[in-house]
C-alpha cells in the first residue's frame, strides 16, 4: 500500500467514526434539586453523604447529574418561593429534609417526584399514604414512622435526671407531640412547649423556661434550631439547663446529650431513592424506609459543667462520648 493510499484509508475511517459518534444520542444529564431551611455549611455533611452515596451508584455531579441547592438561610418564609424556583427549572427529583421543607416541596408540585429525608411521621403529616405503599410523588425515608424517637429521649433524659419533673421542648412545633405528651405522662414528668419562630427568640425561651421552672431541655428538630445549636448550647450552660436533642450535631456542639438517627447515613441511604427515581421507578410504589442506625451521644464536658453525673448505665450504652 503506498503512501497516498494509506493517509486515505485513515482518513475515511476518521470520517467515519466522527458521523457514528455525531450519531449517538447525547448522555441525559439529569437535574437534582436540594431544598434545605439552612445555610449551607450545617448540611454540608449530608450533602456530602449523598454525593457518595450517587457516586457509588454511578451518578456523578458534573458527568450525568447537576445539582440545584437551594438554601433558605433560616428564612422559613422562603421555602415556598425556593421550591417553586425548583419547580420552575424541571428538575427530575427534589431531595428534601424536615416536615417544613417536605411541605413546602409537596405544595409546589404533585408531579415531581420528591425524596425526603428526615420525615417525622410522613403518614400523620399527610405526605404519603403509608409508609408500606406512599401512593404519590413522595417516598424516602423516616426519620421516626411515629414521634416514638421523642418519648425514648424524654426517657433518658429521665435516666441522667431522675429527680426532673418538667421539662421545656424547644423548637418548631409542627403538628404536637403526641408521642412525647404519652412518654411524659409515663414518665410522670409535665411539658412546657416553647415555639421558636426567628433566630432573636431563642434567649427569650430560654428565660420563659426557667420561669417555668423546667429541670431539663429537649430540643425539637427544625432548620432554625439545627442551624443555631451552637446558640441553643450556649443557653443551655447559661441558664444551667441539661438540654437534648435527636441527632448527634447537637451534642458536638455542646448539648449535654442527643439520640436519634444518623444523618449522614440517612442521606447516602436516600441517594438509592434518587438513582430509583432516575432509573424510571414510580414513587408510589417505593416503601418508605426507617432508620437503621441510632447514636446515642454524651458530652462529658458539658455534663461536668453543670455538674452532672453520667450513670454508668448511660455510658456503657453510648456510642460516643465527648470529653
Amino acid at each position: 500500500m503506498d503512501r497516498r493510499t494509506f493517509i486515505a484509508r485513515v482518513a475515511g475511517g476518521l470520517v467515519i467514526a466522527r458521523s457514528v459518534a455525531e450519531a449517538q444520542p447525547a448522555a441525559k444529564i439529569y437535574r437534582i434539586g436540594y431544598l434545605t431551611g439552612t445555610t449551607a455549611e450545617p448540611v454540608a455533611h449530608m450533602i456530602r453523604a449523598l454525593d457518595e452515596g450517587l457516586r457509588d451508584l454511578g451518578y456523578v455531579e458534573g458527568r450525568n447529574i447537576v445539582f440545584e441547592r437551594r438554601f433558605a438561610d433560616g428564612r422559613l418564609e422562603r421555602l415556598p418561593d425556593l421550591a417553586a424556583e425548583l419547580v420552575r427549572l424541571r428538575v427530575d427529583v427534589i431531595v428534601t429534609g424536615t416536615n417544613i421543607q417536605i411541605a413546602a416541596a409537596q405544595r409546589a408540585t404533585a408531579t415531581i417526584p420528591i425524596i425526603m429525608v428526615i420525615a417525622v411521621d410522613p403518614v400523620g403529616a399527610g405526605f404519603i399514604a403509608s409508609l408500606a405503599r406512599p401512593d404519590g410523588n413522595i417516598t424516602g425515608l423516616s426519620f421516626d414512622a411515629s414521634r416514638e424517637v421523642y418519648g425514648k429521649n424524654l426517657a433518658l433524659l429521665k435516666e441522667m435526671v431522675p429527680k426532673l419533673s418538667r421539662v421545656g421542648v424547644l423548637g418548631q412545633a409542627q403538628g404536637g407531640f403526641a408521642e412525647l405528651e404519652a412518654a411524659a405522662r409515663q414518665l410522670n414528668v409535665a411539658l412546657e412547649v416553647v415555639d421558636i419562630r426567628s433566630p432573636d427568640d431563642f434567649e427569650g425561651a430560654f428565660a420563659a423556661m426557667t420561669g417555668m421552672r423546667v429541670g431539663a431541655v429537649l430540643v425539637a428538630g427544625g432548620p432554625l434550631t439545627y442551624m443555631r445549636r451552637q446558640q441553643i448550647a450556649d443557653f443551655a450552660l447559661k441558664y444551667h439547663l441539661p438540654a437534648m436533642a435527636l441527632v448527634s450535631e447537637y451534642a458536638q456542639a455542646g448539648l449535654l446529650m442527643s439520640y436519634g438517627p444518623n444523618l449522614p447515613d440517612l442521606y447516602r441511604r436516600a441517594a438509592t431513592y434518587v438513582a430509583k427515581i432516575l432509573g424510571g421507578a414510580n414513587p408510589a410504589d417505593l416503601p418508605v424506609a426507617q432508620p437503621t442506625k441510632f447514636d446515642l451521644v454524651i458530652n462529658l464536658k458539658t455534663a461536668k459543667a453543670l455538674g452532672l453525673t453520667t450513670p454508668q448505665t448511660l455510658l456503657v450504652r453510648a456510642d460516643e462520648l465527648i470529653q
